[in-house]
């Protein structure tokens, strides 16, 4: 049986930088609310913002815009990826 691993490889590590941010954002929301004011909760959510766009299609029939699309990081989103990573790789 053939199977493309390619292919396979890349859905998983789109699938896992997908969960690893939506892991790190929950994780950033629960540090902001439950940790006091404090220079470790300074260093968990300071974040750097990276943003492109709006990206705007404009076809004889339909007419679109996306974006713009911005990323957030911070450490708890680097440790909610590894911590998908890790998940991942274990048990998949």
């Amino acid at each position: 049986m053939l199977v493309d691993t390619q292919r396979r490889s890349t859905v998983r590590a789109l699938w896992t930088l997908m969960l690893g941010f939506f892991l790190g954002g929950v994780l950033t929301v629960v540090v902001e609310r439950f940790l006091p004011a404090s220079a470790a909760r300074t260093f968990l959510t300071t974040s750097v913002e990276a943003s492109a766009g709006p990206f705007s299609m404009d076809l004889v029939a339909v007419d679109f815009t996306l974006g713009p699309i911005s990323i957030y990081l911070n450490v708890l989103t680097l440790v909610g990826i590894f911590l998908v990573a890790l998940v991942a790789r274990s048990w998949i």
